[in-house]
């Protein structure tokens, strides 16, 4: 049997790298806890003035906005033969938009749910932290014999 070797590393990216690869993708994951229980939901998703938009009816993702709720988002990108990949997670606060001239903005911006019913209820994910990471190739004269 041969010998493993390690030939790809953990890499972070900086924050406006994040950003950058937020503002390029429209499909992530909310995580919310309403109670004990969390839960992940596959989102679209659009970015405005520094937060994450989703559009939604009403349910656990909606409630845990009513609620105030500490929230996660993730993206990524994997690419299973080369073994490399990226992810971005967003650590925040999730509230709903509730004045009449933010839900006028809301529906002005470019979201469109992709899953059918009544989605009038807009989610903000106000940033506490972004992070991301990426597993990338180590040139070969890198890695050790």
């Amino acid at each position: 049997m041969g010998e493993s070797r390690e030939t790809h590393t953990i890499e972070s990216l900086p924050e406006p790298e994040c950003w950058t690869k937020l503002a390029d993708h429209q499909v992530g994951r909310l995580v919310v806890s309403v109670g004990a229980q969390p839960d992940i939901f596959p989102v679209n998703y659009t970015l405005d003035e520094g937060t994450i938009v989703v559009r939604t009816a009403e349910g656990t993702k909606l409630a845990a906005a009513l609620m105030g709720q500490r929230v996660a988002f993730e993206i990524d990108h994997i690419d299973e033969c080369n073994r490399v990949g990226w992810s971005v997670v967003v650590h925040g606060e999730a509230r709903e938009s509730r004045t009449l001239p933010s839900v006028i903005h809301d529906q002005d911006l470019d979201l469109e749910p992709w899953a059918t019913g009544d989605k009038a209820r807009f989610i903000h994910i106000h940033p506490h932290r972004v992070t991301g990471r990426q597993l990338v190739p180590v040139p070969q004269e890198e890695v050790a014999p």
